[in-house]
């Protein structure tokens, strides 16, 4: 942490988790192994930010696109996601840490879903840092949803058309009521969003790191802040 400053943590960081496959490939292990290490980088910086005073973490675990990956690598994901509840429900409930997913997860298969509202009910009361899981999550289809809802309140007459703006988008997104994340860091090397929360990423900082997501230590998070913190954000204004 001497590399940062604590009293400008971003509120919101979100993570593309990328490189798990490419990891375990390298070592010449099946790709679920690689997403199966990912889960202890995960439960480190799920720590680090709650240590650092981040308010939100969000985390893109499983895209709307991902279906198209091998079966078996699928399965494996969604038995993983279990296991991380099972075996992280109680140190993140000791830190105080809210979960919660964003996403469709109602196509989930029925002991992850179940998994995943014990996760919910049990860390419900915690005041600390909310861990958004992003499951069967793309930002697209997010902004759609979004766009469905509003049209349904216009049509009963709720709502005007006349009246329709940003923020009753935003207000209709899975991040309603949250800040947008002022980071987004992508593990892995690749320089892309990858249809993730690509409402609310309009003037978030991009922080690409060659580091696979299973190598992501608390040291390389602090040097993504550090990277952040170094930057001029100015909204499309310019510095006085």
């Amino acid at each position: 942490m001497s590399n940062i400053d604590l009293n400008r943590i971003p509120r919101h960081v979100a993570i593309i988790m990328d490189g798990n496959g490419r990891w375990a490939k390298e070592r010449g292990m099946a790709r679920v192994q690689g997403h199966k290490a990912g889960m202890e980088s995960l439960r480190e910086i799920v720590r680090h930010s709650s240590e650092l005073g981040v308010q939100y973490l969000t985390v893109y675990a499983f895209s709307t696109e991902n279906w198209k990956r091998p079966e078996d690598e699928v399965s494996g994901i969604f038995k993983l996601v279990v296991i991380y509840v099972k075996s992280e429900i109680r140190e993140l409930s000791a830190n105080n840490v809210k979960v919660n997913v964003i996403g469709d997860w109602s196509r989930l298969p029925a002991d992850s879903k179940d998994a995943i509202q014990y996760a919910i009910d049990t860390t419900a009361a915690n005041t600390g840092l909310q861990f958004n899981i992003a499951l069967n999550y793309g930002g697209r289809a997010e902004i759609l949803r979004a766009a469905r809802l509003l049209a349904e309140d216009i049509a009963s007459g709720r709502v005007s058309a006349e009246d329709a703006s940003e923020d009753m988008i935003s207000d209709r997104l899975y991040t309603a009521g949250m800040p947008d994340p002022e980071l987004i860091i992508r593990t892995g090397g690749e320089q892309r969003l990858s249809n993730f929360l690509t409402w609310q990423s309009a003037y978030s900082e991009l922080v690409v790191t060659p580091v696979y997501w299973p190598d992501f230590s608390p040291e390389e998070y602090d040097k993504a802040i550090a990277e952040y913190q170094s930057r001029d954000r100015r909204f499309g204004g310019i510095k006085a």
